[in-house]
């Protein structure tokens, strides 16, 4: 297992909530209305509702309004199921929708969407678009989708409608490619966190996940907070984060920061005294409101300082800040790291294709090989080759921009 991605859904969300802010810690938040009705499985309709309010409710302030934020579970399958929320009257009510698909931007647009019927107390309105969106299969990447005036959902494809969305209602959207790099400023997650954190500590973030530390991000805006957790991760690609990872921790799982395995929480500036107070060992902490990053390590020294170098340099050029540039510029980075994966490959005629790791080791220079002798026990590289190796044995194949990546650079002897 690879990915933590869902890659085929049943549909394209699996619940809705509107959810009441409980007045204290010891009282649990209400559910005030729900989609579908006949939702039956208690376990999510338990738990959900706890995860939309990840702040001391008594202290938070009323700036949180109309913020949006996402929270992540995982099914028993070690797939990610996405909560996206929003918050409104002043910070009473949240509006949640479930589902497996990383729809970032699409869904926060539906649930302001929702939150105007809301206002304006338009419930059959509400109710129609959500049942038309819940009926219908989940569409291909780069579908243009339109709810109409009459509440049908409708499925069309061309380049011609992806270029008039500005101009379009906002029923319409466009699908988007799950597998593709994301881009400023169309990736709200990677924008925030390039704008929040400045580049020598997110190489030092990346320095820290690459080593698979116990990592803490912090802020009092809880949309920058989930936005940094998920893009500071996203950078890793085609690596996954494979441990515990919870983009913003709610109140009653606060012990999960003391586990002994690696993670990544993003924890409300309000909680953070709570969780300091307990017993915290070789934890990183990287507070974005301050844009300070605390560590007992020396992560970023560990990697090859020719990798970290380029990286850095091309991270802190203009042209970068916009397009695919920031994610290209750690792509490169994994590719040089991590390319020369394929001449380890190996093959016996009658025998699945296999990887060497000593042959891996000692493939480069001896910079590289300090590196990658740590590396080829990481569960991210680990779950990385299992994919690839997967994927080739089943004569499937692949074909992605890491790949080419690796070819384009010369990062493999080209076997």
């Amino acid at each position: 297992m690879d990915s933590r991605i869902n890659e085929n859904p049943a549909r394209t969300f699996d619940l809705v909530l509107q959810v009441e802010c409980p007045a204290s810690e010891s009282k649990d938040p209400v559910v005030l209305w729900r989609f579908p009705k006949d939702f039956g499985d208690q376990e999510v309709l338990q738990t959900v509702p706890k995860f939309c309010f990840p702040f001391d409710v008594e202290r938070v302030s009323q700036n949180q309004v109309g913020q949006h934020f996402t929270f992540v579970l995982t099914d028993i399958d070690g797939k990610q199921r996405f909560g996206f929320c929003r918050l409104t009257s002043r910070c009473k009510v949240c509006l949640c929708i479930l589902s497996y698909l990383p729809w970032f931007e699409i869904y926060y647009k539906l649930l302001n969407t929702l939150a105007d019927y809301l206002i304006k107390q338009q419930e059959n309105d509400w109710n129609d678009m959500l049942k038309s969106l819940y009926s219908y299969p989940v569409p291909k990447p780069n579908t243009s989708v339109n709810l109409s005036v009459n509440e049908q959902l409708f499925f069309a494809t061309g380049q011609a409608l992806k270029d008039q969305q500005s101009q379009l209602p906002h029923s319409y959207f466009i699908t988007p490619d799950i597998n593709g790099l994301p881009t400023i400023p169309e990736s709200r997650n990677l924008t925030e966190y390039f704008v929040a954190v400045d580049v020598n500590n997110m190489l030092l973030l990346y320095a820290s996940m690459m080593h698979e530390r116990r990592i803490i991000i912090t802020s009092s805006k809880l949309s920058t907070l989930t936005a940094c957790v998920h893009g500071s991760t996203a950078l890793l690609y085609p690596l996954f984060w494979q441990h515990i990872y919870i983009p913003v921790l709610p109140p009653h799982l606060l012990d999960y920061c003391c586990a002994p395995m690696p993670y990544v929480v993003g924890v409300h500036l309000s909680l953070m005294e709570k969780v300091k107070s307990r017993t915290l060992e070789d934890v990183v902490v990287l507070n974005v409101d301050t844009n300070t990053f605390e560590t007992p390590f020396d992560d970023l020294q560990n990697l090859p300082s020719d990798v970290i170098s380029t990286l850095k340099s091309k991270l802190k050029k203009p042209c970068t800040a916009t397009g695919r540039g920031v994610a290209m510029a750690f792509l490169r980075t994994q590719a040089a790291l991590f390319g020369s994966y394929r001449d380890a490959l190996r093959y016996k005629p009658g025998e699945p294709i296999s990887f060497c790791e000593d042959s891996f080791r000692n493939h480069r220079s001896s910079t590289m090989r300090a590196f990658l002798k740590m590396a080829v026990n990481l569960q991210l590289f680990k779950q990385f080759i299992d994919g690839r190796l997967s994927r080739i044995n089943a004569g499937r194949g692949f074909s992605d921009v890491f790949e080419v990546e690796i070819t384009e650079g010369g990062f493999c002897g080209g076997k």
